[in-house]
């Protein structure tokens, strides 16, 4: 057997087998998806759901399968996928494994945009907040790299962590300021804070898509860039890769995932700090092969967050946000023994 033959059959197999669980992964996407149609205070029967579907209809049940589930399904895979690509994305750039979409202050940017919004610019919808939320994801996003930026070694990843963190702080220290001041500020922000897909509407759809297309574009075409930085910057270079140029793509790209998702549904915790590594784990390091698998396997952990939501006390739900903590809290903390057990 020559060393060629030797070499490409493990690759061959290899790839067999990021097929194989990419498919997989695709499967239970579409369950994910038929149970967020199905699933709810009032159960509907998976046949009439692809019958609302496929044939409209004017009952009851095809009523609430277009008008309520299939625009919160929608925003749910939206905001899984935007929040999954822009995690992987911040851990390949500052090559930080418990990196979510928070780290550079993102995800407080468009809090701190939505209560401004409603503060002092009076507006009351989910739809209004989108525009305000993106705006603080970017402002605060710029802000934290042109700090980390200062200095004589550029925007290295322990000064973004860190300059992420002073963002944060301020951002949190200028929300709560509002929030203390205004009651009424207050009893609006609380609901959209906590994290949530229902109530969503066709109109937040139609406003965020275009940027979750921009962002998935720009983070794609970092992918190999990603692969070299994780080895180190000095070998990236050696490469032939530009650091700075696939950071600057990467961030932003990661910037307007992370503002289609708190601008869609709020600050929904975990899932673009779990799923990143759930994609590794089944595909291997590849960002090609990592970055699909993140935007499959997130929406199915937020789908099933939701669905899970829904049934735990009817006829009341539990929050998106707060089901995916409860998912990702016992995650990091597995992840923590873990590299401790490997330190």
């Amino acid at each position: 057997m020559s060393a060629a033959t030797a070499v490409t059959g493990p690759r061959r197999a290899l790839v067999t087998r990021r097929i194989a669980w990419t498919a997989a992964a695709v499967a239970a996407l579409l369950l994910a998806v038929l149970l967020s149609l199905a699933v709810g205070a009032r159960a509907i029967a998976p046949s009439a759901v692809l019958d609302a579907l496929l044939h409209g209809g004017t009952s009851d049940a095809a009523e609430v399968v277009r008008s309520l589930r299939v625009p919160r399904t929608v925003i749910a895979l939206m905001v899984g996928a935007a929040l999954a690509l822009a995690g992987t994305v911040m851990q390949g750039i500052t090559r930080n494994p418990i990196a979510d979409p928070a780290i550079l202050g993102i995800s407080q940017g468009a809090s701190a945009g939505v209560v401004l919004a409603i503060a002092f610019a009076g507006v009351h919808t989910l739809s209004g907040y989108v525009w305000f939320a993106f705006v603080g994801a970017g402002i605060a996003a710029v802000a934290a790299y042109a700090v980390a930026s200062s200095g004589r070694s550029g925007a290295t990843p322990v000064k973004l962590a860190l300059a992420g963190a002073a963002i944060n702080a301020l951002l949190v220290s200028v929300i709560h300021a509002v929030l203390t001041t205004d009651a009424a500020t207050l009893d609006e922000f609380r609901f959209w804070q906590v994290g949530s897909v229902a109530g969503r509407d066709t109109d937040v759809i139609a406003q965020t898509w275009p940027f979750l297309l921009v962002g998935a574009l720009l983070v794609a075409s970092v992918a190999r860039g990603l692969d070299a930085l994780a080895l180190g910057e000095d070998v990236a270079k050696g490469l032939g890769q530009k650091v700075a140029t696939v950071r600057i793509v990467g961030g932003l790209g990661a910037t307007v995932l992370t503002g289609v998702g708190v601008a869609a549904a709020g600050p929904i915790a975990f899932v673009g700090l779990a799923v990143p590594h759930i994609a590794r784990a089944i595909v291997g390091t590849d960002h090609r092969w990592v970055l699909p698998m993140a935007a499959l396997t997130g929406p199915v952990m937020l789908l099933v967050a939701d669905v899970v939501g829904r049934v735990v006390f009817p006829p009341s739900e539990v929050p998106a946000g707060v089901a995916t903590a409860l998912i990702g809290v016992p995650f990091l903390v597995a992840l923590v023994r873990r590299r401790a057990v490997a330190a």
